[in-house]
């Protein structure tokens, strides 16, 4: 189980990459071309929000329940302080996507919330930039890119 779950959290990080590429591209062309909020800037946001709760519900199930490392790292936090690898697991990557999660969210909601078009991409542009500087320092990048089944 514990395989299938991380493969999957794995495969779902590149859906992510994409739909931030997607949501991003949207939101810089609104906002330095001065375009229109239209409902497929919406959806990207939208999008790229639900890829990362999906991804956020595996990682909690995979953090607390199924993965070896995280549950060594929690038995003795002292010492996964010390390592650098166990301290990324248990603490970096969690504390990093759950701030990406939130990011993303305050994007989508400051942006729907704006009265103006620009004003919306701009928002939209600004949090969903920081949430994806936080997903690219969060991802573990030691990892095989692709899962492995």
């Amino acid at each position: 189980m514990y395989t299938f779950v991380l493969a999957i959290h794995n495969i779902l990080r590149w859906v992510i990459v994409i739909l931030a590429i997607v949501a991003l591209v949207r939101a810089y062309r609104g906002w330095f071309g001065k375009r229109e909020w239209t409902p497929s800037d919406r959806k990207a946001g939208v999008f790229f929000s639900i890829s990362l709760d999906v991804q956020l519900l595996l990682g909690l199930i995979l953090y607390f329940g199924l993965s070896p490392i995280t549950r060594s790292a929690i038995q003795n936090l002292g010492a996964a302080m010390s390592n650098a690898d166990l301290r990324f697991f248990a603490l970096e990557h969690f504390f990093l996507m759950v701030l990406a999660v939130i990011l993303v969210h305050i994007g989508t909601s400051t942006s729907r919330k704006a009265v103006e078009a620009v004003s919306k991409h701009r928002r939209a542009a600004v949090w969903f930039t920081l949430a994806v500087l936080a997903i690219i320092l969060g991802m573990p990048w030691v990892r095989p890119l692709f899962p492995v089944f």
